[in-house]
């Protein structure tokens, strides 16, 4: 029937993913298939249900949106909040973020001398609008008119590139030999926790990286530190790969980055043009996106017994990147997300 908007699609399918009431998540299903055009009896034989129980949920959903299908969830604890009190908790909740459910559990007894369970004060976050994540990081001296300033020139130089010009990012990055763990799916139940050895390790790669836009392909040396002649290296490196046209790198403001060595370089290399972001952007660097995908490839999750199988594992990394070349064909475009200009809370 295609009766729902694609902000309700969104909301429907983000409630379904937190919901564990089985009911509730029949509801949702249900309006979402009428939705992709299923029948009231098709839907009905799928999900067990009579047609008149679905027609309801449909009526509800009509009435009062997401809801009034899910209005039973948000009830939990000795007595409902009112509708004043729900927005102070979601102000306050908004300025000051709980870590867990029972964080706001206590809060609300405090405040309001209601009992929620854990399972109610989940439901009752979800209605709010609230979702279990990470915050992210932002800069505290990022500028946005600064960026959006850059952009521009990125642009404009885009729109003039030659037939064979180049743009290049640049960057280094400090890989440590130690054991990073991330996120995964583990099958649940204490007898199927996954453990990864760690290991004590603080040597660290040095690696001093430039990333084609055009073609994706990356250029990373090994040195020794990073300063102002691995910088040379590296363009050294990007002279012998492009061999012919404009070559335009877009890296930082790291102060080797500016010494007078690397100005000299590209005094004696005319075809080569240095565009500085702005200070704390690494959100505009594309090959910010390439380390951290090396991380999840290599590092997280991952222990290596030695410094030397690490550092093996990771140069062989770059040095095969082109069987990555679908996935970096997705991730390294230059979409670039800018940060909230905004006063944020701290």
């Amino acid at each position: 029937m295609g009766f729902l908007t694609e902000e309700q699609i969104t909301a429907l399918r983000q409630a379904h993913r937190t919901i564990k009431d089985k009911k509730l998540a029949d509801r949702i299903k249900a309006i979402l298939s009428l939705n992709a055009g299923f029948s009231y009896t098709q839907i009905a034989t799928i999900l067990l249900l009579d047609e008149v129980t679905l027609r309801r949920y449909i009526q509800k959903f009509q009435e009062k949106g997401i809801d009034g299908v899910l209005e039973y969830r948000y009830s939990g604890g000795q007595s409902k909040l009112s509708v004043i009190q729900q927005r102070a908790i979601k102000k306050y909740f908004t300025e000051q973020t709980p870590q867990t459910a029972k964080e706001a559990v206590a809060y609300i007894q405090k405040m309001y001398g209601m009992s929620y369970s854990v399972i109610g004060v989940t439901k009752l976050l979800h209605r709010l609008g609230f979702v279990y994540k990470k915050p992210k990081v932002l800069p505290a001296k990022a500028d946005r008119e600064k960026q959006e300033a850059f952009l521009a020139l990125y642009k404009q130089t885009k729109e003039q590139l030659g037939t064979n010009d180049r743009l290049y990012f640049l960057d280094a990055t400090h890989p440590t030999h130690n054991t990073t763990l991330a996120y995964g799916w583990i099958l649940k139940g204490k007898v199927n926790d996954k453990f990864v050895k760690t290991t004590s390790g603080r040597k660290r790669l040095n690696l001093n990286g430039a990333i084609n836009r055009q073609n994706k392909t990356a250029i990373v040396l090994e040195e020794e530190t990073i300063n102002t002649e691995p910088t040379i290296h590296l363009l050294e490196a990007i002279k012998q790969k492009q061999k012919h046209g404009k070559v335009y790198m877009i890296l930082d403001n790291a102060r080797y980055h500016h010494a007078k060595l690397v100005k000299r370089w590209i005094l004696h290399h005319p075809r080569f043009k240095l565009l500085f972001l702005p200070a704390y952007s690494p959100n505009l660097n594309l090959i910010e996106r390439l380390w951290r995908f090396f991380h999840q490839k290599i590092t997280y999750n991952h222990y290596f017994e030695t410094f030397a199988e690490f550092k093996k594992t990771s140069l062989a990394f770059f040095k095969n990147l082109n069987q990555y070349q679908k996935e970096l064909d997705t991730l390294l475009t230059d979409n670039f997300q800018l940060y909230p200009s905004q006063k944020l809370q701290t």
